[in-house]
């Protein structure tokens, strides 16, 4: 009896760290160790973290060569098979650009505990339309990162229906209006802003800093639209991680960059 208590403390620990691994190894690398970890690498737990590969083709071949006996191969095939890993059980999707409108779809079915999601810039211009009708499916998303969204507004509407429990906003590299600001501070719980090289007026994020009463992180750096200033430091004093370096009035300058780094991501569940 203590034995088998050993054995099952042990898989259970294989497990909890096999579902901290990459999406690759846990494909090609991990279920060819031994039958322990060929097993372990089949449980739904070590498939909560729905972290897909951005190298489409490489991952594509090799996907292909090791898996040709499960049928026909396609994009959506592909993302579905590991989506279905999960049973349902996923709590983060970062999906890549060469995902297809069936497979958000399906993912949007099968991943009813979902917590963290992560919409690329391609998705995001090809699929739009459907997102903000996906989110009702979401309810328990807390942590959202998009890149270039065009329908941000609509998008924020839907979280504030159906999702009670979200956070934390990431957008990238995007224009953020009057408009969809207000969708923002209409949030009732937002903790984590992320704007990092947006384009964003300074009467907007006048808004968010008097709005957002619960923001624990303001992230605004390499922005377009305002220079910081005494003033919205001022307005910022609640605020316990704000970042505001780089920011600039205007596009025209010399030393202008954009860019996004993984440090200022969300930790994924």
């Amino acid at each position: 009896m203590e034995e088998q208590k050993s054995v099952e403390l042990n898989m259970d620990c294989l497990v909890n760290v096999l579902g901290r691994v990459e999406m690759d190894s846990l494909l090609f690398a991990v279920p060819y160790v031994c039958k322990s970890w060929y097993k372990v690498s089949l449980d739904p737990v070590c498939w909560k973290r729905l972290v897909f590969p951005h190298f489409e083709q490489m991952v594509m071949k090799r996907f292909m060569e090791v898996y040709q006996s499960i049928g026909p191969f396609s994009v959506t095939s592909f993302i579905n098979s590991i989506v279905r890993r999960s049973n349902r059980l996923a709590t983060a999707l970062v999906l890549p650009d060469y995902c297809t409108k069936e497979a958000l779809e399906y993912a949007a079915d099968e991943c009813p505990a979902l917590k963290v999601l992560e919409l690329p810039n391609d998705l995001l211009k090809r699929e739009s339309a459907i997102i903000p009708e996906l989110i009702s499916k979401w309810r328990n998303l807390e942590q959202l990162r998009l890149e270039r969204p065009s329908n941000l507004e609509e998008i924020l509407h839907q979280i504030s229906c159906h999702c009670k429990n979200f956070f934390g906003l990431s957008v990238i590299d995007s224009e953020v209006w009057e408009n969809e600001v207000s969708a923002i501070v209409s949030l009732p719980n937002i903790k984590y802003l992320i704007l990092r090289g947006t384009f964003i007026e300074r009467k907007s994020l006048v808004m968010i800093l008097q709005g957002c009463n619960k923001l624990e992180l303001l992230d605004i750096r390499d922005c377009i639209g305002f220079e910081g200033d005494d003033e919205l430091l001022n307005l910022a004093s609640h605020i316990n991680a704000f970042k505001l370096g780089g920011s600039k009035l205007s596009i025209w300058h010399d030393e202008y960059y954009c860019s996004y780094d993984s440090d200022c991501g969300y930790d994924y569940y």
